[in-house]
């Protein structure tokens, strides 16, 4: 994949940036296939709301493996002594599995960051904004939704947030409970696999659905950041198009389908 963000495999050559060894203080199961971990940082770092570190495994005979994970917990204030990271267990993984299966509280894990400077958002680049989220590509959209709550903003975001089941709707009492606090937030549900009822949209995210969000934010939408796997990115992105968003306000980041090893 092209550009790294919410668990994105990376060959890229390592950012001039140290790596610190983390430590896993707690780990929530967020749905059958991703977790949060908790990782306290020896370093403290200052980050962005989209920005992702990489996270890297050393196997004893010094081989290594690295993954990018999009930051889910909020910036601020002042620089971040702990962060969460929504991990996608991949099965022909090389990180994602050894996180879910063996990766323990108390153990260290080597992570560096913070990294990118294109899927970035904070209440101070103003709004309103519409995010549109497929399965973990929601990580980076609680990053900045989670700041925006942090310093009691009420720039307009809206959120379409697409899983397959119920059951894959990560964090969905939090961004539930930010919908109906009045500040200015609102989300859009879809599930496309789900076969028993539910209150939810039932679909694939198309673009009568975006141009009904923008139309109920009643002003126009300054950017439309987009995140998920590549097919999803490319059909959300041709419907914002189609909803008659123009394309320069679109900003995307997709992720890839297999975790990446590099030489010791």
């Amino acid at each position: 994949m092209a550009t790294p963000g919410a668990n994105s495999a990376t060959r890229t050559i390592d950012p001039p940036m140290n790596w610190q060894n983390a430590i896993i203080t707690r780990i929530e199961t967020r749905s059958p296939r991703v977790k949060s971990f908790f990782f306290r940082l020896p370093e403290p770092m200052t980050f962005r709301p989209g920005q992702h570190v990489l996270l890297r495994l050393t196997a004893p005979d010094g081989y290594r493996a690295q993954r990018s994970y999009s930051i889910t917990s909020a910036p601020g204030p002042g620089k971040a002594k702990e962060l969460e990271l929504a991990i996608e267990r991949l099965d022909d993984g090389e990180v994602s599995p050894f996180m879910h299966d063996a990766a323990e509280v108390d153990d260290e894990i080597e992570i560096r960051g913070p990294i990118g400077g294109h899927f970035n958002w904070s209440p101070e680049d103003g709004g309103p904004i519409l995010f549109i989220g497929g399965g973990s590509g929601v990580a980076p959209f609680m990053s900045m939704l989670r700041h925006r709550a942090a310093i009691g903003s009420r720039v307009p975001v809206a959120l379409v947030f697409s899983a397959r089941l119920r059951q894959e709707l990560l964090f969905f009492d939090e961004l539930s409970k930010l919908a109906t606090s009045g500040g200015g937030f609102s989300l859009m549900v879809t599930l496309t696999r789900e076969a028993g009822a539910h209150p939810f949209r039932a679909g694939r995210i198309d673009a009568a659905l975006i141009k009904d969000m923008v139309t109920a934010m009643k002003a126009p939408v300054r950017q439309v950041l987009i995140c998920g796997s590549n097919p999803f990115v490319e059909t959300a992105a041709e419907g914002t198009i189609a909803s008659g968003i123009d394309p320069t306000l679109i900003k995307t980041e997709r992720y890839g389908k297999a975790d990446s090893g590099s030489p010791p």
